[in-house]
């Protein structure tokens, strides 16, 4: 395919997509933050798991756990919490994961994957649609599990908290679906048009 030449004020302008380069580096850097987060949080628990009592009061501190009856061993409701804590970690760092790569491939440069053994499916057909509809799906999971960790820990919460948190959660369910709705109304309209158009 041969090479095609732009006037210097386009050229600049579509080299301007590079600026976004060091943002994505940086999202690879809060990765990085955290799996070493995560990490931290998995040791705890396993000394804990072990008797380790002050690892048992880092846990709890963390999960912002609090009882009238003082927690000197590790307790169903202490470990549910730190799971889903490290559930959500897991879940943020695959949100970045898409971010960074669907929005490389995307928006800044190809990543020439094709054929690769480890290519993601979903970036075989990415674009800003696909990526907007996934982005939604998973903030909607990470959502989900800090309004499960809230239910959990109830009754260190206001009725205020636990309202508010439900009722953006259901504001995050509403608009995945009318970003869904709607790129799926876009693209039938573009296949009809090209249907109709042949």
């Amino acid at each position: 395919m041969p090479h095609i030449s732009l006037r210097p004020l386009p050229s600049l302008i579509f080299a301007s997509r590079w600026l976004q380069l060091p943002l994505y580096l940086g999202l690879i850097a809060a990765q990085g933050i955290y799996v070493f987060h995560f990490w931290v949080e998995l040791v705890h628990l396993v000394e804990a798991a072990f008797g380790s009592t002050t690892a048992l009061d880092k846990l709890v501190t963390s999960i912002g756990y609090k009882t009238t009856a003082p927690i000197t061993t590790l307790n169903e409701t202490v470990i549910m919490l730190v799971v889903l804590a490290l559930i959500d970690v897991v879940m943020i760092s695959n949100l970045l994961i898409m971010v960074i790569v669907g929005g490389y491939e995307t928006f800044v440069s190809r990543l020439n994957l094709e054929g690769h053994p480890d290519q993601p499916e979903w970036l075989s057909h990415v674009n800003a649609s696909v990526l907007k509809v996934k982005l939604a799906t998973a903030i909607i999971g990470i959502s989900s599990i800090h309004l499960l960790k809230t239910f959990i820990n109830a009754d260190n919460y206001s009725d205020r908290v636990l309202i508010a948190q439900t009722a953006i959660h259901i504001t995050f369910l509403l608009s995945a679906l009318a970003i869904a709705l709607t790129d799926r109304l876009l693209s039938h309209g573009h296949s009809s048009g090209h249907g109709t158009a042949s």
